[in-house]
This record gives C-alpha cells, structure tokens and sequence, in this order.
C-alpha cells in the first residue's frame, strides 16, 4: 500500500462544496483532502453524493457554494478537459470507449487528446503515440489485447480499458468511480492487484469510489463516508469499518 504524505500541501482539496438538485443537498458543506501518493476510498449508500462529488472535482458539475484547488490551483470553474490537462483523469463506472475501434486506437486517441490533436487530417496512429500506448497496455496487462476492438472485451477487461485511457493522460490523481462494479468476485481482485501496481509504478494518486468493502479494506490507505451530502466519518479502514453509523448506514448491520 502507498505511503502517504504527512506534510506537503494537499494534491486535491475541496473545501466548503455545496450542492442540490430540487431541494436535495448532494454536498453539504464537504470538506476533504487528497495527499500525494494516497489511496482514499468514499463510501456510503446510494444516492448519498458521492458521485456528484466526482463530478464536481472534475468539472462535470459546478458547486454553487465552495471550492476545488489542485495542488494549490483553483480548478472549481474549469472544464473537464482543462482540468484533465491539469492532472486529473476519470475513469467512468461505465467505460467510456469507441467499441467499434481496436484498444490501442482507442489509447492513441487519448494520447493525442492530451497533446491537443483535434483535427481530422491530424495522423492518430503515430510511431510516438503508439510506442507510449503499448507501454501503458503493458503496464496494465493489456498488450494482448491491443488489436481487440473494445466492444468484444470481456467486462473485466472493458474496465481496465477504460482505466488505461485515463492513464494515457499522464494524471497526478486518477479518479475512479466503481472500478470493480459489474465483474466478478474472482476479476475484481485481480483488477485491482494490475491496477494498484501500476499506479504505484507511476506514482499516482487515487480517489475511488467503491461499494465492495473487502476491496476497500484491502487497498485504500483512507476511507471517507458519504452520508446525504455530507462526510460522515473518516479514517483508515479498520477504524471506519468498526463505526456504529457505518456499519448501520453503509454496510447494512445494525
């Protein structure tokens, strides 16, 4: 598991965020924090904002109160694509993929996005882009399967498809929204052994979303919980997990 950073200043900091949609506050008042090379987990029932808090720090949503600063940048009114060339990509809960094109067209498509290569006459398929997206398949477990159109992936490997598209725009904090939903018990873990490797070997930061509990006791170095808009508790997972409220709100005991 990734060290964490005891006294740099904050890489991701919301602070005061609020929200609503027809009278129901998604963000109350959140305040939270994400350190360079931490792995923190939110938690919490659906439809308790969690998502929206995604949203909102990478500029899908905009708080109507409050702020998001990246490493001391404020990024609250920016675009997504802005602030994905800051340093935050997304990874969606469904992947976000052309599934009638082959994987590595799919990563070299990211990568010329990171350059700003928009234009049609604009060569995707480079010996440079291709080259950074076969080490990126690589890093993730995935060279095998660069020709395979997306479409035909397996559900396991659609995720870490889609991770492998965030990746390409050369993140400092990767933002996951269910990286384990929709697979099997036996893939999740083996998903997220590939996926936590590599992070690491980049050196990255996470913030995910995540409502398998044995995946996040096993891999977040924080958990956060999310409880109708607001941060209901947090700490590292053996902590949380013991919480009365959690236990009753998240996990379901009482």
């Amino acid at each position: 598991m990734s060290s964490q950073a005891t006294s740099a200043a904050p890489l991701l900091q919301a602070s005061g965020l609020e929200i609503s949609f027809g009278g129901v506050k998604a963000a109350d008042g959140v305040n939270l924090t994400v350190h360079e090379g931490e792995f923190v987990a939110i938690i919490g029932p659906n439809g308790s904002g969690k998502t929206t808090f995604l949203n909102i720090c990478t500029g899908y949503l905009k708080p109507s109160r409050g702020q998001v600063f990246l490493a001391g940048r404020d990024i609250t009114q920016l675009p997504p694509r802005s602030i994905a060339r800051q340093g935050i990509a997304r990874a969606f809960q469904i992947p976000q993929l052309f599934t009638d094109h082959s994987l590595i067209d799919n990563l070299m498509l990211s990568i010329a996005a990171r350059h700003g290569i928009w234009q049609a006459l604009s060569p995707l398929d480079r010996p440079e882009y291709r080259a950074e997206a076969m080490e990126i398949l690589e890093l993730l477990g995935l060279a095998a399967h660069a020709d395979t159109l997306t479409g035909t992936l397996p559900e396991g490997l659609r995720k870490l498809a889609d991770i492998t598209l965030a990746f390409a725009l050369d993140p400092r904090l990767l933002v996951l929204d269910e990286p384990t939903s929709g697979v099997s018990s036996i893939e999740r873990f083996q998903i997220m052994e590939t996926l936590m490797k590599a992070m690491r070997s980049r050196k990255l930061s996470a913030l995910f979303v995540e409502h398998d509990m044995d995946v996040v006791e096993r891999y977040a170095d924080r958990v956060v919980v999310w409880n109708a808009g607001h941060v209901m508790a947090e700490g590292r997972p053996a902590e949380v997990m013991q919480d009365p409220r959690v236990l009753e709100s998240v996990v379901g005991v009482a």
